[in-house]
């Protein structure tokens, strides 16, 4: 039977984080959960109160623990990836960061995107940024987790991975309201405004990457790897889907030139290449296959 593994995961508490911790408990590993308290943990787990972002609180509430993984799922700046760094040093065999698809913001290609497309050795970081302030780390999501990559990448010794993760759909507990918004328009007919030229996207279930990072907790590769599921879905496939809960419902696009667009509809193409996790033996389903499953769970009967 194979031993299981002291794993510690930062954050955690709801959609996918919370689903990993359950696969974790239920494959035989060991489980602390680090969080600042606000949330009570799963039953089964040792919890452990920190501000991640406070080196001293950080590291006082470690003590002497060692740790065979850490999934990191609330690292958004750099400031706390040097934190992590140095904290976890000689500390884990293998650091799991929970990265994100948002990394490529600035690539415009066709063709979808490879880990190498933003190689974390080339990514400028600086710490002088206001990285306190949560309405500018929120407005610059994309950049502080390209930056928190650099971070890790810069120390060839830190054993690192960053799974660079799709848009995710689906379950009763997505907190996002990125599909209500299309539910919305669509039961009073209200314009959803979209690009001119609007690009498809790469999604990925909830429960697919609850999987995909339980996955990785287990494999030996390091760096950047893209998680998505086969294709990509546009914005005309989303609102199809939703629709049919909806059918007194009605569907209407608004081409916008300038301004604010809905929240899956995107000015620039940079779908994610999976080829790397899938030749590491990871085995992605179809998104188109599962986009009702996802709609259905997650807008319910009673919308």
């Amino acid at each position: 039977m194979r031993k299981g593994r002291e794993v510690l995961v930062i954050g955690g508490n709801r959609y996918f984080g919370k689903r990993l911790i359950a696969r974790l408990l239920a494959v035989g590993d060991r489980v602390t959960v680090l969080n600042r308290g606000s949330a009570a943990p799963p039953p089964g787990v040792v919890h452990l109160v920190a501000d991640r972002g406070d080196e001293k609180s950080l590291t006082a509430a470690l003590g002497s623990r060692t740790f065979d993984v850490v999934v990191d799922q609330v690292c958004y700046t750099p400031r706390q990836a040097e934190i992590a760094r140095r904290v976890f040093t000689g500390r884990t065999r293998r650091y799991v960061l929970t990265s994100t698809v948002e990394v490529y913001e600035y690539e415009d290609s066709i063709a979808p995107v490879r880990e190498p497309d933003v190689d974390p050795l080339n990514v400028p970081v600086d710490v002088e940024l206001p990285w306190e302030d949560p309405e500018f780390v929120d407005a610059h999501y994309g950049e502080g987790k390209r930056q928190a990559e650099a971070v890790l990448a810069a120390d060839p010794a830190f054993p690192y991975v960053a799974v660079r993760v799709a848009h995710v759909l689906g379950g009763d507990d997505d907190f996002t309201g990125r599909m209500a918004h299309y539910a919305t328009r669509i039961r009073s007919g209200e314009p959803i405004a979209v690009p001119v030229v609007n690009h498809p996207a790469t999604y990925i279930h909830v429960e697919e990457i609850a999987d995909f990072l339980l996955w990785a907790v287990g494999e030996d590769f390091t760096g950047p790897v893209n998680a998505a599921s086969h294709g990509v879905l546009t914005t005309e496939e989303l609102c199809e889907a939703i629709a049919a809960h909806l059918p007194d419902g009605r569907t209407v696009f608004r081409p916008v030139e300038v301004g604010e667009v809905s929240p899956f509809s995107f000015t620039r193409a940079y779908g994610m290449d999976n080829s790397r996790a899938t030749r590491l033996g990871f085995r992605f389903t179809r998104a188109r296959d599962w986009l009702p499953k996802a709609v259905a769970e997650t807008l319910g009967k009673g919308v």
